[in-house]
């Protein structure tokens, strides 16, 4: 059984939803601000809405990733205007600073040194880089944007000028010389490098796109070009089936690399919603996994012995919480903390996730057990919603839940914009999903 926070959500909770009742649900939320994106005069998000006591955090930063999916929230939500103003600010930043992509193309600094590869976090106000120390080898971060901003293009609703399709040009390119298909990478999670299945996924997924709008508009298509590289079709199937072939060996893993082996990790679940990148057997593994080994009461561990918000997080210094996880793991070692079974973090990012797997899953098979999973994988994520006496206040998508003493409570960077984004796409594929059933 899950667990449900605030009491105004759960009389709204319900085993068998109607229309109405989904419609009734997103208003109250929109009505408590739960949806409340904040987004910088330019369109982009800071990932999380942050006060005087959780600047520390280091949150009100903008991550090339979080804004994606809130982009994409956006877009599903019928929003396609401030979509279209986030990934054209996001391209801006890319164009901005282009010559991280053109000095790793062009051989003159080596992949290995990681503050010289393209920012995946950075001042969003003026789209200037952050200087401190940070893990910026995250293929899946530029994945994720060349996936949706060619999503966009290919659907007609984003025309890019010559430049910017210059510019895309670079990601395959970049991809190409780092080989991104034995990379290692921090990932999702920004943490130790290796090479691991959720980043390759993503990248194979926003080459694919990338292919459907060469094959589509040849007037485009003749842009994709650095200096004497010109991007065509048999470039990006031969980059496209070192994606597939190295996912093919490492899933239903995330990373089988020697001496940094994970069975399980919930960013897999993204390869399945909203990238589709996965057939179905894969994807009916990835999920029974992260079900069976990862989920908790109160959310989804991201996996197995993660220490980001263990234990008694808040115990620790500030500086060493929001520091790079090489920094935070010798912390750990040299004061004797150990992380014990199930003292993970749970994380609220991925019942909405799973939640729109199984409206998915619905929707192509018109089967109620789907719909049932669907049903109670949102009803888990409204649960996460934060109680109206939570010190961040009432009606918060929280970015986790972790051990304090013994009490699970929401960490520091509540609200969360990514949980946000996720649990409104879970509402709009059950919304869906219930017109669907009334059609059917």
């Amino acid at each position: 059984m899950s667990c449900i926070h605030n009491n105004q959500i759960r009389q709204l909770i319900k085993n068998d939803y109607q229309l109405s009742n989904i419609q009734d649900i997103i208003l109250i939320l929109s009505q408590n601000n739960t949806f409340n994106f904040s987004a910088l005069e330019n369109g982009l998000f800071p990932a999380a809405i942050v006060e005087e006591s959780t600047e520390y955090t280091g949150y009100a930063s903008v991550w090339v990733r979080d804004n994606v999916f809130v982009a994409y929230s956006h877009y599903i939500s019928g929003e396609i205007d401030i979509a279209i103003k986030n990934v054209q600010c996001l391209i801006n930043y890319f164009k901005k600073h282009k010559i991280h992509f053109m000095n790793i193309i062009d051989g003159y600094v080596s992949p290995s040194i990681v503050m010289r590869r393209p920012h995946i976090r950075f001042n969003g106000k003026d789209l200037e880089e952050i200087h401190q120390l940070w893990e910026h080898a995250q293929n899946d971060a530029l994945g994720y944007f060349l996936w949706f901003y060619c999503k966009l293009v290919s659907e007609h609703l984003l025309q890019p000028s010559h430049e910017d399709l210059e510019v895309i040009a670079l990601f395959p390119l970049y991809f190409e010389s780092i080989s991104y298909w034995q990379d290692e990478d921090s990932g999702h999670w920004e943490e130790d490098r290796k090479v691991e299945a959720s980043s390759i996924g993503v990248v194979v997924a926003s080459l694919k796109i990338l292919r459907r709008v060469y094959t589509e508009d040849f007037s485009l298509s003749q842009h994709f070009q650095y200096k004497d590289k010109q991007i065509n079709i048999k470039f990006l199937d031969n980059l496209i089936q070192k994606g597939i072939d190295a996912l093919n060996t490492i899933l239903p893993s995330e990373s089988i690399q020697k001496g940094r082996e994970r069975r399980y990790d919930s960013a897999l679940l993204f390869l399945i919603y909203p990238l589709k990148v996965l057939d179905e057997k894969m994807s009916d593994q990835i999920v029974t996994d992260v079900i069976n080994n990862l989920q908790g009461k109160y959310g989804i561990s991201r996996y197995k012995g993660d220490s980001f918000w263990c234990r008694d997080y808040e115990d620790i210094p500030q500086a060493i919480r929001t520091s790079i996880s090489t920094e935070r793991e010798q912390w750990f070692q040299e004061n004797g903390r150990s992380l014990k079974d199930a003292e993970e973090a749970q994380w609220c990012i991925f019942d909405p996730i799973i939640s729109a797997i199984f409206g998915t899953k619905f929707q192509e098979t018109n089967k109620p057990e789907f719909l049932e999973k669907q049903v109670f994988y949102l009803n888990r994520s409204l649960g996460q919603i934060t109680a109206t006496d939570s010190k961040f206040g009432g009606f918060k998508c929280p970015e986790l839940y972790y051990l304090q003493g013994d009490i699970y409570i929401p960490n520091d960077a509540t609200p969360l914009l990514w949980t946000q984004a996720n649990l409104r796409i879970a509402l709009k594929v059950m919304e869906q999903s219930l017109s669907f059933n009334t059609i059917a």
